[in-house]
């Protein structure tokens, strides 16, 4: 063979093998480690809820070998402290110091507000497995913010219509924390109370992260309503529970809440629990074979009874691994990522469940009651029940 034949026989080799390389680079699929941000409480009032997020993320993410689509998951955490104040601060350490990939948090509606607009700003996706801020899934809608949890007006409303259609219950009070959350579950059940012919005469708003209570329950005593509701959670639930209980009202004047005021706080509250009805898209031991699952699996991974906080925080890392299967592993890959979720449904602990235009669940409500130390379901209060996402411009 000549020299001539034997340069182009080896130029055409080194082609085939650039082009070669450029195609395997171009199909690869993607190696390096996932980063999630997880923005939780680790102290104060709502610690508890954060680890129990926390470890049911995880829990979904060890089922899968550690790794969604082939990549390995990385931690970053930040303690949010739940203090809006301090809110930007912490997402932007995530977003910016750690060059996270994805957000998960929080419990408080004030603190994921500021979480959303970060998210929405540098294009970071953000999955809420617990804030309900009803403006998360409305006017501050975004293609990447997602929720596994529920906005404040879906579990609450359906509150109000039950107690409404119970016998007597013509007036009530409502009572929570002044911040988004407790304003916004007071408002839904009020709509869903006298939509159907009763009359909230009062609303009292209580400084977040207060719990005394005594002049408060002093008024509801004075007044005699017919009903009260009261959003609180962690360990203000478990005290508002407790000195309701103490004051007498429990005898006379039924205490009905959305499920925080019940979930992950019985065994604090005991017997001054007993009887409370509440509403909220889980309960304890629905039944399936896949909620057994869950729950032996958790309690048996964390030594504590699995709750609300631990299937969102389950519920979350699947929806991560539905986007990025889309995705082929490929984080950056927004648009497959988002219509993936968005076609989606999740074959969670609480029932199967489907995602709005606004990412929000569309999920079946349960009427719930305290026996003993669980939350039994009743009944399905509102079946595949839908934010209205008031704003939302997707």
């Amino acid at each position: 063979m000549s020299i001539g034949k034997i340069q182009r026989v080896v130029s055409r080799a080194a082609a085939f093998t650039a082009v070669s390389a450029i195609a395997c680079s171009a199909w690869a699929q993607p190696t390096e480690k996932i980063k999630v941000g997880l923005m939780l409480p680790a102290s104060g009032t709502f610690a508890a809820l954060g680890t129990a997020i926390e470890n049911g993320f995880r829990m979904y993410v060890s089922e899968q070998g550690g790794k969604l689509s082939g990549r390995e998951i990385e931690y970053f955490k930040v303690d949010d402290e739940s203090d809006p104040s301090k809110a930007m601060h912490n997402v932007n350490r995530l977003i910016k110091r750690d060059n996270v990939d994805v957000l998960v948090g929080t419990v408080h509606s004030g603190v994921v507000m500021a979480m959303a607009r970060a998210a929405k700003e540098s294009g970071t996706i953000l999955i809420v497995p617990n804030a309900g801020a009803d403006a998360v899934t409305g006017v501050m809608c975004g293609p990447t913010i997602f929720r596994s949890s529920f906005s404040n007006w879906q579990i609450s409303y359906p509150m109000g219509v039950i107690a409404a259609k119970q016998e007597g219950k013509k007036n009530a009070i409502t009572i929570n924390w002044k911040y988004a959350a407790g304003e916004e579950a007071a408002s839904a059940f009020k709509e869903g109370f006298e939509k159907n012919g009763g009359k909230v005469t009062r609303q009292l708003t209580v400084p977040f992260p207060n719990v005394e209570f005594q002049a408060f329950l002093t008024e509801i005593a004075a007044a005699k309503p017919d009903a009260v509701f009261a959003f609180f959670a962690g360990s203000g639930a478990a005290k508002f529970v407790k000195d309701y209980h103490a004051s007498g009202l429990s005898k006379n004047i039924p205490l009905y809440g959305q499920g925080a005021l019940t979930d992950g706080t019985l065994d604090a509250q005991g017997a001054s629990a007993e009887g409370i009805l509440t509403t909220l898209h889980y309960a304890d031991e629905l039944g399936t074979e896949r909620d057994k699952v869950f729950r032996t699996n958790y309690a048996k991974a964390y030594k504590l009874a699995p709750d609300v906080y631990s299937v969102q925080g389950y519920d979350a890392a699947q929806m991560l691994a539905v986007g990025l299967k889309a995705a082929g592993g490929d984080i950056s890959k927004k648009d497959l990522f988002r219509t993936a979720i968005e076609k989606a449904t999740i074959p969670s602990p609480r029932g199967d469940f489907t995602i709005s235009k606004s990412h929000n669940p569309v999920q079946d409500i349960y009427l719930r009651k305290v026996e003993g130390k669980q939350n039994t379901k009743i009944s399905i209060a509102a079946k595949k029940l839908a934010d209205p996402a008031h704003g939302c411009k997707l």
